[in-house]
């Protein structure tokens, strides 16, 4: 039985899966996945590359998150799931490129400067 490992990220979440061919059990940091994300939006994003290739329910997964906020998790988790179905097969690549899962986002928050109050947000001006 072959385990494939891949990582995945977005924004400043960090998604470490483990996946091997099993009955569709989906763990996240040692919880079920309705447990870990409870609204069914980021439960649907993080199975919407098993379902793009009709391969929902023939794989276990077992997820570590860390970092970031619960949509960053989620879609950390999903790009991390779509590396490791290229992986196994080659086929799935297409599809999931299209998609974009398996491109990183880049945008991040961007950092606060100093002399405002937040990154582009100037403190209130008085002319007296």
């Amino acid at each position: 039985m072959e385990m494939i490992n891949k990582i995945g990220r977005r924004k400043t979440s960090v998604a470490r899966i483990y996946m091997a061919p099993g009955k569709g059990e989906i763990t996240v940091n040692n919880r079920s996945l309705e447990v870990y994300f409870p609204f069914d939006l980021h439960q649907i994003v993080v199975k919407q590359p098993l379902n793009l290739v009709g391969v929902d329910g023939s794989y276990d997964i077992q997820i570590n998150v860390d970092g970031g906020g619960i949509k960053g998790q989620a879609e950390a988790a999903r790009m991390a799931i779509s590396r490791a179905l290229c992986e196994f097969d080659e086929e799935h690549r297409g599809p999931l490129k299209k998609e974009g899962f398996l491109t990183r986002d880049p945008r991040m928050v961007e950092r606060k400067k100093p002399g405002r109050r937040k990154a582009r947000r100037r403190f209130q001006f008085s002319k007296r």
